[in-house]
């Protein structure tokens, strides 16, 4: 049994970054784990009732995927870069002690959102050998307003090496991306569902799947 770890920036950033592959796990008899690195907070741009509902949003979102833990970092949203670094690889640690994932999937390093790049940092200084024997397996997941968006540079680029069929469950990933009624839109807003559907027929095609999850594997150890 796999002991699966997603450390999500935002919430959202789980399912569509590998909301099939999650499924694919859990049908498999694995344990998967929910990690939400930030929180929004009241203020003029959110309102209580805002809070409220991505709240309930959260909620059903975990109980969608059945998740065996929802772990909070608690970090104030689009302000992560004011915390100091040895705070959050402090916090991130010990949720990784404690659930002791084999496998973890983290945001990519290019992603333009400043607090992805953080969070990338954070989680990454978290995965050593000698210090987390247990983890196995390191990949960087593609979530799109995020990473297709990073500049058009080698370094920067997401060229995924590994890629996951998710056929049977794109209709379940773009439901579980509909219970985020604020964060979904229309086309060509990027978290749409006719934008969710392409790039898994995209990365399918890739690998001759009808759809497809594609990540890239910083680590294995075998």
């Amino acid at each position: 049994m796999n002991r699966v770890l997603v450390v999500a920036v935002h919430p959202d950033d789980e399912t569509l970054g590998c909301g099939g592959t999650l499924l694919k796990h859990k049908e498999n008899g694995d344990e998967i784990h929910w990690l939400i690195a930030t929180e929004i907070i009241e203020s003029k741009d959110y309102s209580r009732n805002i809070i409220n509902d991505r709240e309930d949003e959260i909620s059903q979102v975990s109980k969608f995927y059945n998740f065996d833990s929802v772990n909070r970092l608690g970090l104030s949203s689009t302000m992560v870069d004011t915390y100091s670094m040895n705070e959050i690889i402090n916090k991130i640690s010990i949720i990784i002690n404690k659930i002791k994932p084999n496998i973890i999937f983290i945001p990519f390093k290019g992603d333009v959102h400043t607090d992805h790049k953080v969070i990338f940092e954070a989680t990454y200084s978290c995965t050593k050998s000698f210090r987390y024997p247990f983890i196995k397996k390191i990949y960087m997941m593609e979530t799109l307003s995020e990473t297709e968006f990073s500049p058009s540079f080698l370094e920067e680029s997401f060229v995924p090496n590994v890629f996951v069929d998710v056929t049977k469950y794109i209709e379940r990933k773009i439901n579980a991306m509909k219970l985020y009624k604020s964060e979904i839109g229309k086309h060509p807003f990027p978290r749409s569902e006719a934008n969710i559907r392409a790039l898994s027929t995209y990365r399918g095609a890739t690998c001759g799947h009808i759809n497809a999850e594609a990540f890239l594997l910083l680590k294995e150890i075998q």
